[in-house]
């Protein structure tokens, strides 16, 4: 098993098993509070802090809006609006 913080093998889409799982992660539902930082952890093994850094930068990634274009618009519009209301 690789640690939490090192890179995969990319796919022949060019992102990582992490990136991927970071994405799918992102188009699931929540049933309350705190369900999704638990699986953040239990399912990639890391903290919720170190999640949304990988997070923030790959939806600055073409690759990743390749890969799955609604979320990543999802959550670069969501960013935008949050640093317009700053």
């Amino acid at each position: 098993m690789t640690a939490p913080d090192a890179e995969p093998t990319p796919s022949p889409s060019g992102l990582s098993d992490r990136d991927r799982a970071l994405l799918a992660l992102e188009r699931r539902s929540w049933a309350g509070p705190g369900a999704k930082e638990r699986v953040i952890r239990e399912e990639l093994g890391i903290s919720p802090v170190r999640y949304f850094q990988l997070l923030n930068a790959l939806i600055e990634d073409e690759r990743a809006l390749r890969e799955d274009p609604v979320t990543v618009n999802r959550l670069r519009r969501l960013k935008a609006a949050r640093r317009e209301r700053r």
